[in-house]
Parts: structure tokens; C-alpha cells; sequence
């Protein structure tokens, strides 16, 4: 399977809402295979669909168990909020300190369209929610606060997205 290029943060293809998918077929396995070999690749635990300009509700990820992909998934109850740390591939090296709901049930369909839903409370709960955002639109710099933002949108403009690893922005939340 191919890889394919990840979007940088500043694509626009990366601020749009992705459709959902309505037609599972050899395309979409296809879709979801390459996608799973990228993220390997880049050394990712998600992938969202738009980070590599497809503009569809499709996510890969591997929290440990083995690869699975979810296909137009949604959070259909959630609980308690935390403030964890996250990275991004399409953010590539810089880390962010990230509030959102500790525990989440999602729902959606796998790729020969079989309902799929589960409730976590831990690492696979809060990378789901980040992949979502991305099928939503929204980056991590979305949700840090306007100070942490315009720290952040600095470090971005001066850095390269060479892979090395920048400043960790911890801060108001």
C-alpha cells in the first residue's frame, strides 16, 4: 500500500469538516490499508482521514492492540473532564496540554460497515477525541487557551516541521 503525505498544520484541508462515508468498497479498504501503513510510518497512534487531504470520516489507530479503524465515528456520551498532553502529525513536534472529557463512549462502523461502539476512559478515549476534531476541523492549537494559542501559533511560524522536537506548551488550562 502507499503512504501518503501528511498535511502540515496551515492546510487548509486540515480546518474543514470531512464527509461522512456512505459507500464501503475496495476503495475505502484500500483507503484505510494505506492509511494504517502511514501512520505506522510516522510513528502515530491515529490517523484521521483529512490529515492526508481525504476529506472523508475515517480513522486509523493503534493504541497497543493492533491496528483498527473506525468509519464516521461519534462521541454519544461522555463524562468528567482531564488535562492531558498530546502531540500531532500534523503538528510535528510540539506537544500541548489539552482539556476534554475523561471518559467517552463512541460509536461508528467499521470498514465493511458493521456497527462498532465502546467506552474507554483512558489513552484510546482521549486519542479518539483528538481524531475526531480532525474529521471535525479542529487542531489541538483549537483548544488551548487565546494565551497558549498565540504562544503556540509562534513556535509554529518559526519552526521548520523538520521532526526535531520543540517546546512542550503547557499553561492555562
Amino acid at each position: 500500500m502507499p503512504n501518503y503525505e501528511i498535511r502540515i498544520v496551515g492546510d487548509p484541508v486540515l480546518k474543514q469538516r470531512a464527509k461522512d462515508v456512505e459507500e464501503f468498497d475496495g476503495k475505502l479498504a484500500a483507503l484505510t490499508q494505506g492509511m494504517t501503513s502511514t501512520m505506522y510510518e510516522a510513528i502515530g497512534c491515529g490517523l484521521a482521514a483529512p490529515q492526508i487531504g481525504v476529506q472523508r470520516r475515517v480513522v486509523t489507530y493503534d493504541v497497543g492492540d493492533g491496528p483498527f479503524v473506525i468509519i464516521n465515528p461519534e462521541i454519544v456520551d461522555s463524562s468528567g473532564t482531564a488535562v492531558y498532553e498530546e502531540g500531532c502529525l500534523s503538528i510535528p513536534g510540539l506537544r500541548f496540554d489539552v482539556e476534554r472529557p475523561e471518559k467517552i463512549t463512541v460509536r461508528g462502523l467499521d470498514v465493511n460497515g458493521n456497527e462498532v461502539v465502546f467506552e474507554d476512559d483512558d489513552f484510546l478515549a482521549r486519542m479518539m477525541q483528538h481524531e475526531i476534531d480532525h474529521l471535525d476541523g479542529i487542531l489541538t492549537i483549537d483548544r488551548l487557551s487565546p494565551k497558549d494559542r498565540k504562544r503556540a501559533m509562534r513556535l509554529i511560524s518559526e519552526q521548520e516541521f523538520t521532526g526535531s522536537i520543540a517546546p512542550h506548551i503547557a499553561g492555562d488550562l
